[in-house]
C-alpha cells in the first residue's frame, strides 16, 4: 500500500509498512477502532496489551494522513501554558492534564524504544523560540511556570539560542529536554507492527463507511465488510468525514507544509542546529524545524489550504530556512508535501463520548505527535473501564462550530493577515 502514499521525505526514507490488509468479510471484535494513525494505533497497541480483541480500520495505510506527514517534532505539552489550563480545569483536572501532556514526549520515546521502532528517534529537546519583542514575556512566563512544577526545563538566551541555532535571529527560547524528533511515517509504521504484534488486527485500504447500533452492539460498514463490536474508538483527526453526525463540523481541518532539503555537507550542518534539537516560534503563523539524521533541513509551517506535492508549492519556507542560515543559498530542495491536521476553537484536544460504548478524540493544534500517542492508553483506559475509568483529560460534549462551511475562507484570511503582521515586525 506504499504506493498510495503522497510524495514526501518520508514516504522515500521510512522503514517499510507493517502488513495490514484490507477487511475480507464479517469480523467480531471487542473494539473496532476507525482510524489508522497515532490516536488510533496506540489505542489498539495499549488495548491488545491489556487483552481486548482490536481491530483497526484505516481507510488508506496506517500513517497517511497527518500522522505521517508532519514535521516529526515530538513537542511537549498543550498549546495553552499550564496556569492557563489549571485555571481553565482547576488543580485536580488542569494538574494531571499537564502531568500527562508535558510528558507525553516521554512516552513517545519510552514506547519506541520498548518495542524497537527505526523511526530516527531523537530526544534532543524542543525549543520554542521568539524572535519578537513582545514574545519574550511569554516565553519567561512559560519557563517560570514550567520550572516552579519542576519540569526539565531552560531559558535560553540570545546567545544560547545562536549557538544551539546557528541563527542570529532569536531573542530567548524555552528549552524542554523532553522533546525531540522522529521520522514520523516510520513511527506510524512501527507502531501498527507493535499493535499488530501484540495482537491487533490493522486492515489498510479499509474506510468505514457507515456506523449503527444493533441491539447492544455497534456495527460498521466497509466495502469488504463488517465489524461488530462492543465499543468503537473514533480517531480520524485532521480527515474526519461525516461517519459520526456533527463530528467533521466540530473541527477545523487546516493544511501544515513541509520541505527538505538535500543532505548537506558536515561542516555546513555544524552550522545549522548543532545540538539537533527542534525549533518552533512564536508567531502569528507558526513556523518548525529541525535537522534529521542525513543532515536534511526540515521545515514546516501553515500553507495554502490544498495539497502540496513540491517545494515550489512552498517558497516561503525555503526562502526563510535561506534567510536564516545563508549557507543554504545553493542547497537544493528536494521535497515539499502537506498534511491536514486539527484545530478547535478554544485550542484543546477534543475527547467526546456521544454515545455509550463510543469514545472519540480528535484535534491536537499542533501538538499531535505526543499528544495522540499519550491518548492511546488514556483512551484504552476509559474504554475497557467505562464512565468509572477516570482519565486525565476532560470529555466533553459534541458541539458544531458556528458558519463552519466559513473554515476555508477565514483560514486563508487569517494566514494573509498573520504572515503580514509577522513581516512587519521583522
Amino acid at each position: 500500500m506504499s504506493a498510495r502514499l503522497p510524495p514526501s521525505l518520508y514516504a522515500d526514507t521510512a522503514r517499510p509498512p507493517a502488513d495490514t490488509p484490507p477487511l475480507d468479510g464479517d469480523k467480531r471484535a471487542s473494539v473496532c477502532v476507525i482510524g489508522g494513525g497515532f490516536t488510533g494505533l496506540s489505542s489498539a497497541l495499549h488495548l491488545a496489551q491489556d487483552g481486548a480483541d482490536v481491530v483497526v480500520l484505516e481507510q488508506h495505510e496506517p500513517g497517511w494522513g497527518a500522522s505521517g506527514r508532519n514535521g516529526g517534532q515530538v513537542n511537549p505539552g498543550l498549546k495553552h501554558d499550564p496556569d492557563t489550563v489549571e485555571k481553565d480545569f482547576g488543580p485536580d483536572l488542569g494538574g494531571r492534564m499537564i502531568r500527562m501532556s508535558w510528558n507525553a514526549p516521554n512516552v513517545v520515546f519510552d514506547l519506541i524504544a520498548r518495542h524497537q521502532i527505526t523511526c530516527e528517534a531523537s530526544q534532543t529537546g524542543t525549543m520554542r523560540a521568539a524572535w519578537q519583542r513582545n514574545n519574550v514575556s511569554d516565553i519567561q512566563s512559560a519557563y517560570e511556570q514550567g520550572a516552579r512544577r519542576g519540569m526539565p526545563v531552560e531559558l535560553l538566551d540570545r546567545d544560547a539560542m545562536r549557538i544551539k541555532t546557528g541563527a542570529d535571529r532569536y531573542l530567548c527560547a524555552l528549552l524542554d529536554n523532553r522533546g525531540g524528533h522522529v521520522n514520523p511515517l516510520g513511527y506510524a509504521r512501527g507502531m501498527a507492527q507493535a499493535a499488530i504484534q501484540a495482537g491487533a488486527a490493522v486492515h489498510g485500504g479499509t474506510p468505514a463507511t457507515k456506523v449503527w447500533r444493533d441491539g447492544a452492539m455497534w456495527r460498521v460498514r466497509t466495502p469488504s465488510g463488517t465489524v461488530t463490536a462492543d465499543r468503537l474508538i473514533i480517531g480520524t483527526n485532521g480527515y474526519t468525514d461525516d461517519l459520526w453526525p456533527k463530528l467533521r463540523r466540530s473541527v477545523v481541518p487546516v493544511f501544515s507544509g513541509v520541505t527538505a532539503s538535500e543532505p548537506v555537507a558536515d561542516a555546513v550542518a555544524e552550522t545549522i542546529m548543532p545540538h539537533r534539537a527542534s525549533v518552533y516560534e512564536l508567531g502569528s503563523v507558526t513556523t518548525y524545524y529541525r535537522v534529521d539524521r542525513s543532515n536534511r533541513v526540515v521545515i514546516g509551517g501553515r500553507c495554502r489550504q490544498s495539497d502540496v506535492a513540491s517545494p515550489d508549492q512552498v517558497p516561503f519556507l525555503v526562502n526563510y530556512a535561506r534567510r536564516l542560515w545563508p549557507q543554504l543559498a545553493g542547497i537544493k530542495w528536494t521535497h515539499g508535501w502537506s498534511g491536514q491536521l486539527a484545530i478547535t476553537p478554544d485550542h484543546y484536544p477534543h475527547i467526546h463520548e456521544p454515545a455509550p460504548g463510543v469514545l472519540v478524540c480528535v484535534a491536537y493544534n499542533g501538538r499531535g505527535v505526543a499528544m495522540s500517542t499519550a491518548m492511546g492508553p488514556q483512551l484504552a483506559k476509559r474504554t475497557l473501564g467505562g464512565e468509572a475509568a477516570e482519565i486525565d483529560m476532560p470529555i466533553t460534549d459534541l458541539k458544531e462550530i458556528p458558519f463552519h462551511g466559513l473554515w476555508k475562507s477565514a483560514v486563508a484570511a487569517r494566514l494573509l493577515y498573520g504572515r503580514v503582521r509577522d513581516y512587519l515586525h521583522v
